[in-house]
């Protein structure tokens, strides 16, 4: 199945505190918290450039300067913020305010210093770059003490519950209803179709983490496809192309399987004639590529409210932020989703 180009347009606390309690509020290794502090600090530069510039080209002369002490100042108050993570995780949240402020009154300094070097101004305001370093640094931990709130055991594996709940009625009617149609005409078949459906939960209905791995997932997926093997037989031609340097990648659970599922519901069943589906994986780099491509019948768009689509989607942006990507298209015939995650 000729799938590549159908999406090439987008190419510790203390002792006595378990280690799935850590809160990391100053994780700031994260692309997405890089991103948005980065974005934050050259909008408030922006804005304060704005003052003394007579002219568009006055404006964005000084934006340019000031952009030259502050990116790295920023840059260098998140370098030391990741490496200080543990240390400063020790601390009182009143701790690690004060903490973080000092460190951007430092990397304030640092930025001044930059600006001294190509003469920005005659005489420096060393004290005023330091407490302008301490304040952004100061608003920068509120937000990352709001994202680490929004991201604490309790928070996420209660959505995770919601969200997973969602899937395994719907994944369970399906296949019990599959079993309940062999049960007649042919025992055996059935019989085997059970003992795959025990064996999937056996698995899937372990209480999970907040992620699994990528090798996890498809052993999942192996199950429910063989599951579905047995309903509709020759119609479901299946095709694996799998990188084993893939595996290790991280997967909220079950967030594999309805998407198969899905490929099952809208490619399968409503032809006559079955249709193709290929489950892929692969490493590029630091990013793991996963892709599920299904065939659809002729004259049938995609049909559907899109939920499982929209879980999938929220659950991985729970879990990897802008650094997972999902992304979803039609073309020729051909159905595929693409799913990118850190390696």
């Amino acid at each position: 199945m000729k799938d590549s180009q159908i999406l090439s347009a987008y190419q510790e606390l203390t002792p006595h505190v378990r280690p799935s309690d850590i809160v990391w509020v100053f994780d700031a290794c994260q692309a997405g918290v890089i991103l948005r502090a980065v974005l934050f600090v050259e909008t408030v530069i922006g804005v304060g450039a704005m003052f003394g510039a007579d002219t568009l080209l006055e404006w964005v002369t000084r934006l340019s300067l000031l952009t030259g002490g502050a990116l790295p100042a920023t840059l260098a108050w998140l370098l030391l913020a990741c490496q200080l993570k543990k240390l400063l995780a020790r601390l009182t949240t009143a701790g690690q305010y004060l903490a973080g402020s000092l460190l951007g009154a430092l990397a304030g300094v640092y930025g001044a210093g930059l600006l001294a070097l190509v003469g920005f101004v005659q005489r420096m305001p060393w004290l005023a770059s330091a407490c302008a370093g301490a304040l952004l640094s100061a608003l920068l931990v509120a937000a990352l003490v709001l994202r680490a709130k929004g991201t604490t055991p309790a928070a996420t594996t209660a959505r995770l519950t919601d969200l997973q709940s969602r899937i395994r009625p719907h994944f369970l009617f399906n296949t019990l209803n599959s079993a309940i149609a062999l049960v007649r005409a042919e025992p055996a078949k059935a019989e085997t179709m059970l003992e795959d459906l025990s064996d999937l939960f056996r698995h899937a209905l372990v209480e999970p983490g907040q992620s699994v791995t990528l090798d996890e997932e498809i052993a999942l997926a192996q199950r429910y496809l063989a599951i579905e093997q047995v309903r509709f037989g020759s119609r479901l031609r299946l095709e694996w192309s799998l990188d084993a340097a893939a595996g290790q990648a991280r997967l909220p659970p079950l967030l594999l399987q309805p998407l198969v599922e899905n490929a099952v519901k809208h490619g399968v069943e409503p032809s006559a004639e079955g249709a193709d589906i290929k489950i892929s994986t692969q490493r590029r780099g630091s990013t793991v590529v996963v892709k599920v491509t299904n065939t659809v019948p002729s004259g049938q768009g995609r049909r559907g409210h899109g939920l499982a689509l929209d879980n999938v989607r929220d659950r991985l942006s729970l879990l990897h932020d802008v650094q997972g990507q999902f992304q979803s298209a039609l073309k020729n015939g051909l159905y595929q989703v693409r799913i990118e995650v850190p390696a």
